[in-house]
This record gives C-alpha cells, sequence and structure tokens, in this order.
C-alpha cells in the first residue's frame, strides 16, 4: 500500500515551462489520488511547484530539509509538516522512512544523488519500495542509457535493471508505481573475482 510518495526534484524550475507543468501535473495526481508527498521542502524551483500544486488540492506536503538550508530562507513554511534536520544524510534517511516509493523529476546533482541512493538501496534488497524517473522531454534519456550501458558492461545484473520505472506522462508513472511490486534483492557479487 503506497501512502506517500518521496518525490526528488530540482530547486531550479529549468529552462523550459514544460518541467513545472510536469511537476504541477504530479503534485496534483498525487492529490487526488489521496498519496502523501515528501520532498526536500524547499519553496523554490520544482519543489515549490510541487509543493504547491499538492497543497492547492487539499493533499499532504511533508517537507524534510537541512537547518543550513533553512536558514538560506528556502524552506516552504506553508506545509502540512516540514522537519529541519541537521544534515543531507539525516534528510536522505528520513526522506526514506517516511516513503513507500521514490520518484525523480527533473533536477540536477542533488536530485540524481538521491534517486541513485535509493536505487541503490533497492539494490542492495535494503527496501522495496518502487522507484520512478518522470521522463519529462526525455530528460533522463542520458541516465537510463548510462543505465543499460552498466547492464552492457556487466556492472549491473540484469535483475537489477528492472529497478527503474520510466515514463514520461505523470498519470502513467505513477500508474506504473502503484502497480510495481518490487522483488526482495540482494546485491549481486560474483564472489569468484578477487
Amino acid at each position: 500500500m503506497i501512502r506517500r510518495i518521496c518525490v526528488f526534484c530540482g530547486s531550479s524550475s529549468g529552462k523550459r515551462p514544460v518541467y513545472r507543468d510536469a511537476a504541477r501535473a504530479f503534485g496534483g495526481l498525487l492529490a487526488d489520488q489521496k498519496i502523501g508527498l515528501v520532498f526536500g521542502g524547499g519553496r523554490v524551483g520544482l519543489m515549490g511547484t510541487l509543493a504547491d500544486a499538492v497543497l492547492e488540492r487539499g493533499g499532504e506536503a511533508i517537507g524534510v530539509i537541512p537547518r543550513a538550508l533553512m536558514e538560506k530562507e528556502v524552506g516552504h513554511l506553508g506545509l502540512t509538516e516540514l522537519r529541519v534536520v541537521g544534515s543531507m544524510h539525516e534528510r536522505k534517511a528520513l526522506m526514506s522512512d517516511l516513503s513507500d516509493a521514490f520518484v525523480a523529476l527533473p533536477g540536477g546533482y542533488g536530485t540524481l544523488d538521491e534517486f541513485c541512493e535509493v536505487l541503490t538501496w533497492a539494490q542492495l534488497g535494503l527496501h522495496q519500495k518502487p522507484c520512478g524517473l518522470l521522463n519529462v522531454e526525455g530528460y533522463f534519456n542520458d541516465l537510463l542509457a548510462l543505465f543499460k550501458h552498466a547492464l552492457g558492461e556487466g556492472f549491473l545484473h540484469p535483475i537489477h535493471s528492472t529497478l527503474v520505472l520510466a515514463e514520461a506522462d505523470p498519470q502513467k508513472l505513477l500508474e506504473l508505481v502503484l502497480g510495481s511490486h518490487v522483488p526482495r534483492l540482494d546485491k549481486w557479487l560474483d564472489r569468484t573475482e578477487v
């Protein structure tokens, strides 16, 4: 049962309005489906757009933000709940604990870091939560190609390559995430190599 989805996304809105439109659409879908949002707690960029869309439709929006970013006045003060933590590590751990699935919208280093970390946790069998990419206008095509390359080069096991759900349409991605069953996995290691 997915009650809350953690969404990683940019603290920037990007250059094209399509990114804001996708964040707004995904936030609206979460609220309409009565699925809570867990996110980085910012009021700026796609984070702010996403949270505002959830709140405008009467949904739950829980932000988790490090104290250092709160002091820079980027925290969203109109949320259902805003939790201030001491570090980025605490932020990621709490966001994971509060969530039943993960989705990344377009973003930069932070978004990629957060998504790849929870994806790694799934690979290691530390959780069985779906992980999806909202591939707006092909934003994540190169990342998906890199994952495919890693598989071809033997750095990903075929079962682990199925962990990433990707869809360009917000509604279709949400349906994929809600219908996904992540098997319990153990990290693939070749124990014969030295």
